[in-house]
């Protein structure tokens, strides 16, 4: 006869976008017991900095009460040296595992910030104090590591270069599972537009180089070749100019131009697309080609991050040769590759990977509590 449900912690101090749908999803098809423990997902640099104490008296609130965990599972936005420091102060010792979206050795950053070593070395200590390390991908994981050993080289009269050692030693690479059940019921009822239809779906912020996208487009309009543009993403106050500067030149191409509130809707926009594209600078995994890819759009990315991981060479283009690759892709779409392109996104399915989660949980929970 099987025993209770092991329970553990989901402490998420950024508790929102992919961090929130991560941990929804988990909830929702790992067969563990969860509490989740968040603050709002803003202002990520204080929550790195003065998280961990107030996750601690919440742990410590709940033991308290009489709830108890098996282990702790908690993203890079909290410093688990403090963690667990301040639990161990109250005898509270509990198998730990942090689950790396990002890392900050990797993140684009465009103010020359003198914080910023603050930061990587809190996902450093992070990763050292940690039991266990899951990363989105494999490219999270290297350039962890590469950005680590860059770090430790700055200080040559201490070293410490085999903690890199220690850190891959406990790091597993587990991709995020995607929850893909409102875009499939979308999918059931696609509408074919008579001209092909491009999907930009990411952040409006630089990172993503929206700039690149847009110029390409540009071409291929000068040069008289049909398409049609559905533009979504989330935005913020400040965003980058080219955006206002194409809703002006391409107004005859766009059927939608902005950040869908309803994910029925986003779901629905996605489901017209024939192409989604990608020209980020930076990606370390890449959830929202994969969402438009599971409504049947063709993906093209660059030939680099992490999507070599994700996608075979057809769907992969050199930097310097996005219009001809659009070019290309745009000529060959049709109702009959629908069907490969949902399978190609099949794999990140919630359904697929959360037996895999289950085994690392457990694991994690039959750890000895030191």
């Amino acid at each position: 006869m099987a025993g209770p449900k092991k329970h553990i912690a989901l402490l998420e101090p950024y508790y929102g976008g992919s961090h929130k749908a991560f941990l929804t999803g988990l909830c929702k098809y790992v067969d563990i017991q969860f509490t989740l423990i968040t603050l709002p997902a803003r202002k990520w640099k204080m929550r790195m900095q003065v998280a961990a104490p107030w996750m601690a008296e919440q742990m410590l609130t709940l033991y308290k009460e009489g709830v108890t965990f098996d282990a702790i599972l908690c993203s890079t936005f909290l410093d688990v040296a403090v963690l667990r420091s301040l639990l161990a102060q109250q005898d509270l010792q509990l198998p730990l595992a942090v689950y790396f979206h990002e890392n900050q050795f990797a993140y684009p950053n465009r103010i020359n910030d003198p914080a910023f070593f603050q930061f990587t070395n809190i996902n450093w200590t992070t990763a050292l104090s940690a039991d266990r390390i899951f990363f989105n991908s494999k490219f999270n994981y290297d350039t962890f590591l590469s950005g680590i050993e860059l770090f430790l080289k700055l200080s040559s009269d201490v070293d410490l270069l085999r903690t890199i050692q220690q850190i891959q030693n406990k790091s597993t690479v587990l991709y995020p599972g995607i929850d893909y059940s409102v875009i499939d019921q979308a999918a059931s009822v696609h509408a074919q537009c008579s001209r092909p239809v491009i999907i930009w779906n990411h952040r409006w912020e630089h990172d993503k180089d929206p700039e690149a996208f847009f110029s390409a487009l540009f071409m291929l309009k000068k040069q008289r070749i049909d398409f049609k543009l559905i533009v979504l993403g989330q935005h913020f106050q400040n965003q980058p100019e080219i955006f206002s500067v194409a809703s002006e030149i391409l107004k005859n191409e766009i059927i939608h131009f902005g950040y869908a509130e309803d994910r029925k809707k986003y779901a629905a926009l996605l489901t017209r697309g024939d192409v989604v594209v990608s020209t980020a600078k930076h990606e370390f995994f890449g959830i929202s080609v994969l969402e438009a890819v599971r409504a049947g759009c063709c993906p093209l990315v660059p030939d680099r991050l992490s999507y070599p991981e994700l996608y075979p060479p057809e769907f992969r283009y050199d930097r310097e040769h996005l219009q001809e690759a659009l070019v290309r892709v745009l000529r060959k779409q049709g109702n009959p590759q629908r069907k490969e392109y949902h399978r190609l996104a099949a794999k990140f399915s919630w359904h697929k990977v959360a037996k895999n989660y289950k085994e690392h949980l457990l694991r994690l929970c039959s750890m000895m509590k030191i």
